[in-house]
């Protein structure tokens, strides 16, 4: 039986071991590669659900605000009740007291009406007015507490909203 040259056993019919591994060894770091790649993704995809959520529910409490100082039927007034601030806004079926107090805006509809949480985790909230020439507007600057220490885009918030005037003499 003779050997034709093409069934001759030679070095370069198959991988040796060292070869095997030297595969395995850059399949497991191209792998190590894509895992992090996709960690990194996903968080920047928690994060950016989570800004949006605190986004939409700011602009939530915003236009509630602004509803109920539509609303007003008198003099809105700001009033310094211990260690915090209360506007205090007086409507058809009662008075709307908002509160800020440790990092949460409160809203109160009434005087025995449960008090809602309206915001969680924010920095810091002013309502206060603002004269014009013709009428006295009424500005809400919010800023929301950030998760990072150094956020990309700060969390900052202005609602304006006028009151209705009462008929001139």
């Amino acid at each position: 039986m003779k050997i034709s040259p093409y069934q001759r056993f030679s070095r370069e019919q198959g991988a040796s071991l060292i070869e095997c591994l030297v595969y395995i060894a850059v399949l497991g770091l191209l792998m190590n590669i894509a895992l992090f790649g996709f960690n990194r993704c996903w968080d920047d995809n928690k994060h950016l659900r989570r800004n949006a959520e605190d986004i939409t529910r700011a602009l939530k409490a915003g236009e509630t605000w602004r509803a109920d100082i539509r609303n007003a039927t008198g003099t809105i007034q700001v009033v310094a009740v211990a260690d915090t601030e209360q506007v205090v806004i007086p409507q058809p079926a009662g008075k709307i007291t908002y509160s800020f107090a440790h990092g949460e805006v409160l809203r109160q509809a009434g005087a025995n009406a449960p008090v809602t949480l309206v915001l969680p985790q924010v920095k810091s909230s002013r309502m206060q007015a603002d004269p014009r020439s013709q009428v006295t507007a009424w500005r809400w600057e919010l800023e929301l507490a950030s998760a990072s220490k150094k956020p990309v885009l700060l969390p900052l918030f202005t609602f304006e909203s006028v009151p209705p005037q009462p008929p001139a003499p």
